[in-house]
């Protein structure tokens, strides 16, 4: 089985040489790729979860940096309330790509006044989501891309909003 990377690299291009119409065959050859991609299950797999695991992270951390900023709360005053280094708390609402542990957000989270919590799937995304990895594949892989694009860059969406 060849080895694939789950994260697309992107190029810079001086704006002079761009049409749009390139920019549609490129990004039609993206998702084709993925699509293609997709259907080997153990690729699935691991895409689906990378990508439910990014989204759920961006979520928790930005529900909690929304929560600390309504709070009233510096950065170095929420470390000093969960005795952490001030570097700690900047890290997790500053820094791309963070992981932060479970400990830490339920921590966070006490800190200011809330607890982190499990909810089910609706129907419809528990459809999308659980299915291909339990089963190894997606009758359309095309559209799982793309609903696990939307569901990685909404809350990018919403800050540039």
């Amino acid at each position: 089985m060849r080895e694939r990377n789950i994260f697309a690299t992107l190029r810079i291009v001086p704006k002079a040489s761009v049409q749009p119409r390139d920019l549609e065959i490129r990004a039609g050859a993206f998702w084709d790729d993925l699509a293609r991609d997709l259907q080997d299950p153990e690729f699935l797999r691991e895409y689906v979860v990378e990508s439910v695991r990014i989204a759920t992270i961006d979520s928790v951390v930005n529900a909690l940096d929304d929560a600390r900023e309504a709070a009233g709360l510096s950065k170095a005053e929420l470390a000093r309330a969960i005795s952490a280094e001030p570097a700690v708390i900047r890290r997790l609402f500053s820094a791309n790509g963070v992981n932060p542990t479970l400990g830490t957000l339920a921590e966070v989270a006490a800190a200011l006044g809330m607890r982190v919590t499990l909810e089910p799937l609706a129907a419809p995304e528990r459809k999308t989501l659980t299915e291909p990895l339990l089963e190894g594949h997606a009758a359309n892989t095309k559209q799982l891309a793309k609903h696990l694009s939307t569901l990685r860059s909404t809350r990018r969406q919403a800050l540039a909003g």
